[in-house]
C-alpha cells in the first residue's frame, strides 16, 4: 500500500532538508564547538571532548531538520545560528 501523498514533501523540500541536515548541521556544530573552544579557560578540555560531542550534536541537528516542515526555515535557522556563533568567536578573539 503506497504512502499517503499528504505526508510526503515535494522534491525541492526534500533536497533542502537533506542539504540542511548535512551541510547546515555541520556548520552549526562546527561553529558551536569553535565558539566553546574560544573561551580561554576551557580551551584544552573542549578540544578533546569536541571530537566526540561534535558528531552527537550533528546527528541531533540532522534529526531536527527532518522533523521540520519547511526546508527554507531550517536553513535560515542554521545560517543564523552559525552567524551568531561566528560573531561570538570574532568578539572573543
Amino acid at each position: 500500500m503506497p504512502a499517503n501523498q499528504k505526508y510526503l514533501s515535494s522534491k525541492g523540500q526534500r533536497a533542502l532538508k537533506i542539504t540542511a541536515a548535512l551541510i547546515g548541521g555541520y556548520l552549526v556544530s562546527g561553529s558551536f564547538h569553535l565558539m566553546l573552544s574560544s573561551f580561554k579557560s576551557a580551551h584544552e578540555v573542549i578540544i578533546l571532548t569536541s571530537s566526540f560531542t561534535f558528531f552527537i550534536v550533528w546527528g541531533g541537528l540532522m534529526i531536527l531538520t527532518f522533523l521540520a516542515r519547511n526546508g527554507w526555515k531550517i536553513w535560515g535557522l542554521y545560517l543564523v545560528l552559525t552567524l551568531i556563533f561566528s560573531l561570538i568567536i570574532y568578539i572573543l578573539k
